[in-house]
């Protein structure tokens, strides 16, 4: 009975994950598909915690009650600001976590072998759960349960050390710039050789030092990984992360036989390789190249780039949009860090109540995090059918009189197209320099996050509005007439 009850519950779960990666794909529908996740995911803990082999209520409860409160409490101090790090931060537990149980797994395999070598049948009979199910294995089984055990300890270690320096890149706690210690991609390579020596020698000769040298040199790659891709890279990074995150899950999934972590870590990871495939398609990058290079790999000097960035005032840029009928805003970082959103949708407001087509352009990989400026101008209250994505709006820029840049560099930088020895050559950029004028919100003349100049300042129908977002376009506000 009872596990009839945790295999139906279970099949409800994963019914409402897949609905949710589903409605996740859609601005309109992304809120009820939040609202499917969370049921899903109430359901199979409240499953797991009364099927078979659960035990210890009290510890159990106990955690549920602690992990909840710590998540409710860091959600509700985490600003929209720092979405992209609390990201990376829950990928690292979940890394972890998976480092954890497959040790837990190892244990008790050491645990069961020990009993059947001391022919202790009451020990045996008395195990439960996952140490019973080993009991039962065959010995080609019990390698095969090590293959599980093995993998699932291996991404989640490159998952964790990862996903920690990826947290610190994104929080402005470690430089954000592509860095490797000598030797680079030899060095990667040189610790999976070694991962896959200490595979065939933990299948061998069963010893947990092959295990735990295997973690260590899994912790360095996940480090070192990272740490080679440069900023302007950190979207692709995150996305790739999380499905780095899922295949951990998977793979625990099969050593504990919990069939519904391995539906969730197979969705998590598939999802999370696919959504990785389409950004770097978006940046004309190659997936491999972005996990093994980092972001760069020029063939020469950068175009030089001449002439000065232009400054205007508030007046000036209120004048430009009160004559203007067509605008178009592309939101960056720069407008999340400011959070300027809220100010942004009053603008749009108060410009589409005089009659002006006001749209927005987005770029797959604005911001910090897949989906970043979408979720930031939905929060605000901006209309889902004037927020475009970059192929649906970028034909549109020469008929445009006016584009407003809030905060961005790369997305939106011509050297992408006329410089082959830029390290963002052949990215696709939104062509907001094709509009009648551009006028750029920024707070000073420094480079975008990674670190690239940008020759659209300079260009001669280019403005530059300097300040903070927020404070800038709240003193354009009452200008618009």
């Amino acid at each position: 009975m009872e596990y009839g009850f945790t295999t139906a519950a279970y099949v409800v779960a994963a019914v409402l994950f897949i609905l949710s990666l589903g409605g996740l794909s859609g601005q309109e529908s992304a809120k009820r598909a939040v609202w499917y996740g969370i049921v899903g995911m109430g359901i199979a803990v409240l499953a797991t915690v009364m099927g078979p082999g659960a035990g210890n209520w009290f510890a159990s409860l106990l955690m549920l009650a602690i992990g909840g409160g710590i998540g409710w409490v860091v959600a509700q101090r985490v600003k929209m600001t720092e979405m992209p790090q609390l990201v990376a931060a829950m990928h690292s537990l979940v890394g972890l976590a998976a480092v954890f149980i497959g040790f837990n797994s190892e244990i008790e395999m050491v645990r069961v072998a020990a009993m059947q070598a001391a022919n202790d049948t009451a020990g045996l009979a008395a195990l439960a759960g996952f140490a019973a199910k080993v009991a039962e294995k065959t010995a080609v089984e019990i390698n095969i349960l090590k293959v599980e055990v093995f993998l699932g300890v291996f991404i989640g270690a490159i998952t964790f050390t990862g996903s920690v320096v990826a947290y610190g890149k994104l929080a402005g706690k470690v430089d954000g710039a592509a860095k490797k210690l000598p030797g680079g991609h030899m060095l990667n390579a040189g610790a999976a050789a070694g991962s896959l020596l200490m595979l065939i020698i933990y299948l061998q000769i069963g010893s947990a030092f092959a295990l735990i040298l295997m973690t260590l040199l899994a912790f360095f790659i996940g480090y070192h990984l990272i740490m080679g891709i440069g900023g302007a890279d950190m979207p692709v990074v995150v996305s790739m992360l999380n499905s780095y995150s899922g295949w951990a899950a998977a793979a625990i999934g099969f050593s504990l036989s919990n069939d519904l972590m391995i539906v969730v870590g197979a969705l998590v990871g598939s999802s999370g390789a696919i959504l990785s495939y389409i950004m770097c398609k978006a940046m004309n990058r190659s997936f491999i190249s972005v996990i093994l290079g980092g972001f760069g790999g020029t063939t020469g000097p950068a175009m030089e780039i001449s002439g000065e960035q232009v400054a205007i005032d508030t007046e000036g840029v209120a004048a430009a949009l009160n004559e203007a009928d067509s605008i178009i805003i592309i939101p960056g970082y720069g407008m999340a860090v400011a959070q300027a959103q809220q100010t942004v949708s009053e603008l749009t407001r108060k410009l589409r109540a005089k009659g002006k087509t006001v749209r927005f352009a987005i770029h797959p990989v604005a911001g910090r995090l897949p989906g970043h400026m979408n979720v930031l101008l939905a929060e605000a209250k901006v209309p889902y059918d004037i927020v475009l994505e970059m192929d649906e709006i970028n034909e549109d820029f020469p008929t445009t009189d006016v584009v407003i840049v809030i905060g961005s560099n790369d997305i939106v930088n011509p050297a992408a197209q006329d410089d082959p020895n830029s390290p963002i050559a052949g990215m696709p950029v939104l062509e907001c320099w094709k509009a009648k004028q551009v006028f750029v919100s920024k707070r000073g003349q420094g480079t975008g996050y990674s670190g690239i100049e940008n020759p659209l300042f300079f260009k001669e129908n280019t403005r530059m509005f300097y300040g903070d977002a927020k404070k800038s376009l709240d003193a354009l506000l009452p200008l618009i007439d």
